[in-house]
């Protein structure tokens, strides 16, 4: 537990600096990078995904959406759907920050070795319910 929880804490810090610079927090951060591994996913979706209200979600939508980082528009087939997308500054914000982890994560990576890297994949997978994994696929086979 202790080095889940102290390696957690150290990998979100580079990230949490660049956020703070930004005036910005985490939940701000796991919304664009859900938004950015998928385009135009819905509100309903990111809401699922976040397992958060969706009073809390309106208020992070709505902050990125002031800052520029973040569009809306309505679904082709159901006009009431709001479809999430990353403006290019939200893109851009979202690349940087998720350059500061894919670094960390690297070199902890490198140190490992690959066969580490995949026994810790399969760990992690573990945590997920079977019937929650589907929802991994989708979001890996959106992942440029």
């Amino acid at each position: 537990m202790e080095l889940l929880y102290f390696g957690n804490s150290h990998l979100v810090r580079s990230i949490d600096r660049g956020l703070a610079a930004q005036g910005l927090g985490r939940a701000h951060h796991r919304a664009l990078y859900f938004i950015a591994r998928k385009p135009d996913m819905t509100v309903s979706e990111l809401l699922s995904l976040l397992a958060i209200t969706k009073q809390s979600l309106g208020r992070v939508l709505n902050e990125l959406a002031t800052r520029d980082l973040l569009e809306t528009r309505p679904g082709d087939r159901d006009r009431r759907q709001r479809l999430l997308r990353l403006t290019p500054a939200g893109a851009a914000m979202e690349a940087e920050l998720f350059d500061a982890l894919r670094e960390k994560l690297s070199k902890a990576y490198a140190r490992a070795g690959q066969q580490a890297v995949t026994g810790f994949w399969t760990v992690l997978e573990g945590f997920i319910p079977e019937n929650e994994r589907a929802r991994i696929e989708d979001l890996r086979s959106n992942d440029g």
